[in-house]
């Protein structure tokens, strides 16, 4: 394919006034689902590129930041993670960044749109590796109604692996869904979810840790971090613990794990837990 017949896929960022693109070679799928409009292209450079209603979600060459601080920050804080649950997730990279710790003995993926982990398992296969793990279940329901059925103290950690809150994903960023996290977590659980960009989104960042803390959450910390294809490059998870707090984590355990990764470790651990000044100065970490 010449240069000339290459083309550009450009998501445009109202709330920043920035914009992010991908030189693309060409539409792989596109579909429209009951909740959604998920499109796949083939990137010059990043790989496949995953795109839902316009909004870029993965790329096949920057998505291990993401997955990887979604999980493994709060898996090494908690003492021992046996049962961990996923809401969203579909891409199902955040449910093989899980399983790659020996202490959970069970991972349930709850994603509202059974197309995207299809999609997943054909345009980005090296995500869903873990798919068939003994001790993976997949499910393809709403997890607000899952979480608010859960039974009480029955998990030990849940990630918010969703979309922006808007559409199916909105109902995921208040004190009533918090609430029933709250009330499914076991003592020491913890809840991490994805809370934007830092830059662009401190607002949201502080209604989603007030909306944790009058659920009942003890502590709340956001992790910032580095993310390539979202809006301002520059993205972070929150977590918030039921009891107990979240300054320190294993640390020998994160110097020592036995599997690899690309982004973490201990010291990317110790270094997302320092707060820039203006993040201190907005949320009073």
């Amino acid at each position: 394919m010449s240069q000339q017949q290459l083309s550009w896929f450009t998501e445009a960022h109202q709330a920043s006034g920035s914009s992010i693109g991908y030189r693309v070679e060409r539409l792989l799928h596109a579909e429209k689902t009951p909740w959604q409009t998920i499109e796949v292209y083939q990137t010059t450079d990043w790989g496949n590129l995953m795109v839902i209603d316009g909004c870029v979600m993965l790329t096949s060459r920057d998505n291990f930041l993401y997955h990887e601080m979604m999980t493994h920050p709060a898996l090494f804080t908690h003492a021992r993670a046996k049962r961990v649950v996923i809401i969203g997730g579909g891409d199902c990279g955040t449910l093989r960044e899980v399983l790659k710790h020996e202490e959970v003995e069970k991972a349930t993926q709850v994603e509202i749109d059974e197309r995207v982990t299809r999609l997943a398992e054909e345009y980005f296969p090296e995500l869903c590796d873990s798919n068939n793990d003994p001790r993976a279940e997949l499910l393809f329901i709403d997890g607000i109604k899952y979480m608010a059925e859960a039974e009480p103290e029955s998990i030990d950690l849940i990630i918010v692996d969703s979309t922006d809150p808007v559409g199916p994903a909105e109902g995921l960023f208040n004190a009533a869904f918090y609430s029933s996290c709250f009330k499914a977590l076991r003592h020491g659980g913890i809840l991490v979810q994805q809370s934007e960009s830092p830059l662009a989104h401190i607002e949201l960042i502080k209604s989603m840790r007030s909306a944790m803390r009058t659920a009942g959450f003890k502590a709340v910390r956001t992790l910032p971090f580095p993310q390539p294809c979202y809006p301002t490059g520059w993205w972070s998870c929150t977590m918030a613990r039921k009891d107990g707090d979240l300054s320190g984590f294993r640390e020998r355990g994160a110097i020592s794990k036995g599997f690899p990764t690309k982004y973490y470790n201990a010291d990317i651990h110790k270094g997302a837990l320092a707060q820039p000044e203006f993040m201190r100065e907005q949320l009073g970490d």
